[in-house]
């Protein structure tokens, strides 16, 4: 990923399983921090939910973001990045929850009936490390 704090590259790496805590912001001005499952390209961070959800409604609504990516193998080890949505899809986003279910779990997506899997694509605007 291109700026991404080279020191910190290994976290995004898909032997890792590094998780990605995502704050948002809810209507009211307060937080909601979720941790997700993440991959990133060039670019971007990516995430995937289900439409409808908490963090789709605020990312829709206020796509200003803040995020932690935590070295699972070291809790004092962490980068913080602050971040916006780019742009959000449901182009590819069935192939993508796939692609990290068998990063996390090992195994394909078991699909949800009734789910509409969204992609957003999340710009690092700024990076602390820890």
């Amino acid at each position: 990923m291109k700026n991404f704090p080279i020191e910190y590259l290994d976290l995004l790496k898909d032997e890792i399983k590094a998780y990605l805590f995502l704050a948002t912001t809810m209507e009211d001005g307060s937080p909601q921090v979720t941790p997700i499952w993440f991959s990133a390209d060039e670019n971007y961070i990516l995430i995937n939910t289900n439409e409808g959800r908490t963090k789709d409604k605020n990312m829709k609504a206020r796509p200003k973001v803040a995020m932690v990516i935590q070295d699972p193998a070291d809790p004092y080890r962490y980068i913080q990045i602050r971040g916006e949505v780019a742009e959000y899809t449901t182009q590819g986003a069935d192939e993508h929850i796939s692609a990290l279910a068998m990063k996390y779990d090992g195994e394909p997506w078991k699909y949800r009936t009734g789910q509409k899997r969204i992609i957003f694509k999340i710009k690092p605007t700024k990076f602390d490390t820890h």
